[in-house]
């Protein structure tokens, strides 16, 4: 698969096949996401790969403290839009796809208790990438490229036919996760990436996220006029 092709056929999967993802794979998309761009060179990024009897023990234990009303409390900080802001507006719009193809009204408060567990439980995938950071390090930089090594997960991903989807929700206790896995706290847990082979069929694989135009978005200084 070509670059570009990659880059706009990658969507975000929240339905999965049960069927596990090979270690092997899972190392190669490393492999090649570690070649990514970093501040000077200095690929702050370390990986938590979980599967199997984890990934449940994890999701189990998530929404087991969602539903008891457990205080949130991740390593990174949440992210927010102001209301009646551009932000927010594209937010709802997918909000609203993701429903509308999973056939939950907008009143329905079960459904949509039962469609957030999902986001705490990986989605239901076989495995997850968690992206994790050493706490000596600042925010700026290392997140910058945190998040390039992440888009190159989802992109490598797509070459062994596997669909991602990059989600904070399973990283919101992390105590919980160095409960299981026995990562030290010395390192910042800071979001994770579902990963596994989509399941079309899946009402909400079927949804498509629109781009602003680049028109919209993009000031031109120094060409000449066309």
């Amino acid at each position: 698969m070509m670059v570009l092709e990659a880059i706009q056929s990658r969507k975000s999967i929240r339905g999965y096949k049960p069927d596990p993802v090979p270690r092997k794979i899972l190392e190669e998309i490393l492999e090649a996401a570690t070649r990514a761009p970093s501040t000077m060179n200095t690929q702050p990024w370390e990986f938590l790969v979980i599967s199997g009897d984890v990934i449940r023990k994890i999701s189990d234990e998530n929404v087991r403290k969602l539903k008891s009303g457990a205080i949130i409390k991740p390593d990174h900080m949440i992210t927010g839009w102001p209301n009646d802001s551009v932000f927010r507006n594209r937010q709802i719009e997918i909000a609203k796809q993701i429903f509308q193809f999973m056939g939950i009204p907008r009143g329905d408060k079960e459904k949509r208790a039962w469609w957030m567990e999902r986001g705490f439980r990986f989605f239901d995938a076989p495995a997850a990438i968690i992206l994790l950071l050493d706490r000596s390090l600042t925010d700026a930089g290392p997140l910058m490229d945190v998040g390039a090594v992440m888009q190159n997960i989802c992109l490598a991903a797509l070459h062994y036919g596997l669909g991602t989807c990059i989600e904070d929700q399973g990283v919101m206790y992390p105590e919980s996760i160095r409960e299981i896995t026995g990562i030290p706290d010395t390192k910042r847990i800071v979001i994770s990436v579902a990963i596994g082979y989509p399941d079309w069929e899946f009402p909400a694989n079927k949804v498509i996220s629109h781009r602003e135009p680049v028109k919209n978005i993009t000031t031109w200084c120094g060409f000449d006029k066309e």
